[in-house]
C-alpha cells in the first residue's frame, strides 16, 4: 500500500467513524435528553443508568475511539500529501476529535460513574438530588462534545474534498 492509499484509506474510515460518533451524540442533544427532562426523576436515573451500561458495547467503543485513533492518522499520513488544505483539515480535526474524547474523559464519564455509584435507581433515597448533580452537567458536555465532533466531522469532509 502506498502512502496516497494510506492516506486516503484514513481519511475515509476517520470521516466514517467520526460522522457515526458525531451522530450518535448529536442525538442525545436533540433527542434523548429533551426525551428524559419529561420523565420523573427515578425513570430518568434508571434510563440513565441503562444507557451508560448499554453504550459500553464494542461497537460503540470501536467508533468512539477509533475516531480520534483513525483521525491523527489521517492528519498524520497528510503531511506526505501535496494539499496545505487537507493537512490543514485533518490536523484541526484531529485536536477537536480529541477534544470530544477529553470532554468525554473529564466531564460525562465521571458523571455516570457517579450516576452508577448511587445505586439502582429504585434504592437512590433522593432521587432528584442525585438527578439535579447529573443531568444539567453532563448535558452541556453532551452538547460541546457533540459540536466538537460535528465540527471534526466537517473537517474531514473538507479535507476529503480539497485533496483527499
Amino acid at each position: 500500500m502506498t502512502i496516497d492509499q494510506l492516506s486516503t484509506t484514513l481519511l475515509i474510515s476517520s470521516t466514517v467513524a467520526t460522522g457515526l460518533s458525531a451522530g450518535l451524540l448529536y442525538g442525545f442533544a436533540c433527542a434523548v435528553m429533551p426525551g428524559l427532562k419529561e420523565v420523573d426523576d427515578r425513570a430518568f436515573v434508571a434510563v440513565m443508568q441503562s444507557v451508560n451500561r448499554r453504550i459500553l458495547n464494542g461497537w460503540f467503543l470501536a467508533t468512539f475511539v477509533g475516531a480520534p485513533v483513525l483521525t491523527i492518522g489521517a492528519a498524520v499520513t497528510a503531511f506526505f500529501s501535496d494539499s496545505a488544505d487537507q493537512r490543514v483539515a485533518t490536523g484541526g480535526a484531529a485536536l477537536l476529535s480529541l477534544l470530544s474524547i477529553g470532554i468525554t474523559a473529564v466531564v460525562n464519564v465521571p458523571l455516570n460513574n457517579a450516576l452508577d455509584a448511587a445505586g439502582g435507581a429504585s434504592s437512590v433515597a433522593d432521587t432528584p438530588k442525585v438527578r439535579i448533580r447529573f443531568e444539567r452537567r453532563w448535558t452541556r458536555g453532551n452538547v460541546a462534545r457533540s459540536a466538537a465532533s460535528a465540527a471534526a466531522f466537517c473537517g474531514l469532509v473538507w479535507a476529503m474534498a480539497n485533496g483527499g
